[in-house]
């Protein structure tokens, strides 16, 4: 069998999911969908993902069990061109740290932070 990513999944936390939804299908221009939790406890949103290809999937998610902020795992959405993605941050309600950026033979990477004061980043190709 095939060693797997390390990464398999990933849970993003917000406190007002509601406006967390609004700001990444924004931001990504991609519908989130409803995610039940088994134990009840949590409200997950995930994002779109097709499990048989690279890269992790993920949702956002309202829990009293994690809380969203700074200092922490720092996850990178796949995007085209990150300079499209970061052009729709600001009027979403996140803000721009830095600005499209070169990370040499892997790309380019956009880092911003999302209403809930995540920091994520934007990495793309080109």
């Amino acid at each position: 069998m095939e060693k797997p990513n390390a990464i398999g999944w990933f849970d993003l936390y917000v406190e007002d999911m509601s406006r967390a939804v609004t700001f990444y299908e924004t931001v990504l221009q991609q519908q989130l969908t409803v995610m039940d939790d088994p134990t009840g406890e949590t409200r997950m949103r995930a994002f779109p993902a097709n499990m048989g290809a690279y890269g992790a999937a993920g949702a956002l998610v309202e829990s009293a069990h994690g809380r969203p902020g700074p200092g922490g795992t720092m996850i990178y959405f796949s995007v085209a061109d990150c300079a499209v993605e970061e052009a729709r941050v600001e009027s979403a309600g996140g803000r721009v740290l830095r600005s499209k950026f070169s990370i040499g033979q892997f790309g380019w990477v956009t880092l911003c932070t999302d209403t809930e004061g995540n920091v994520f980043g934007l990495n793309s190709v080109q």
